[in-house]
């Protein structure tokens, strides 16, 4: 269970790190286009804010379900392990140090589950506009 967790944590603290480093490429990006544009944005100019909008809420809206849904998941596997370990446990002295280690664990797991189509998204768009910004 360890190592699991321990990948865990890893994982999303590498989807953080990356999401802090791209998150900023693609404000500044769209900053720039929106100040070059002025007051008359060209059609594409006004598409990529039109997706602008449109992919944060997909992006969030993904976040929001996959949460509730891992937490959901979540909270039957830890009553279930809780359940069972209370009634057919000879030892109880572990119970509360495992009980901390599932919950750890699935703090992680929703964590992960809801940054994931933010990260992807934001990942995404920091590609393309890097080769936008070359041609």
């Amino acid at each position: 269970m360890p190592s699991k967790r321990c990948h865990m944590s890893k994982r999303l603290t590498t989807k953080c790190a990356e999401l802090a480093v791209a998150a900023p490429e693609v404000i500044a990006h769209r900053f720039a286009r929106m100040t070059v544009a002025g007051w008359l944005p060209s059609v594409g100019d006004q598409r990529e804010l039109d997706r602008m909008i449109s992919e944060k809420q997909v992006a969030f809206s993904q976040a929001w379900i996959a949460m509730a849904a891992e937490t959901f998941r979540v909270n039957q596997a830890i009553a279930t392990s809780w359940f069972g370990g209370v009634l057919f446990s000879r030892s109880r002295a572990s119970a509360p140090a495992a009980l901390a280690r599932k919950v750890h664990a699935s703090a992680c797991s929703i964590l992960d589950k809801g940054i994931a189509p933010v990260h992807r998204t934001t990942l995404a768009n920091a590609k393309r506009l890097r080769r936008r910004r070359t041609r």
